[in-house]
């Protein structure tokens, strides 16, 4: 029996500049701006791995890994 994969949003605050288009598009609103206005995963178990929020950042500064449980 496969287990389903676990996703992972992996954040670079450093390239992060928040302009906050990561947090709009994301359809489950796994994603939020902190004080610092940086980009944070606020509900990492409501994301369904469409990666939206990866391909529309204009820093590069997500990325959205699937590890094995």
């Amino acid at each position: 029996m496969s287990r389903e994969p676990e996703i992972n949003l992996v954040c670079n605050p450093d390239w992060c500049k928040g302009c906050g288009i990561c947090v709009e598009f994301c359809p489950k609103n796994v994603l939020s701006l902190d004080e610092a206005g940086k980009v944070a995963v606020v509900r990492p178990d409501d994301c369904i791995n469409c990666k939206l929020c990866e391909i529309i950042c204009p820093d590069l500064a997500i990325e959205v890994v699937a590890a094995e449980k």
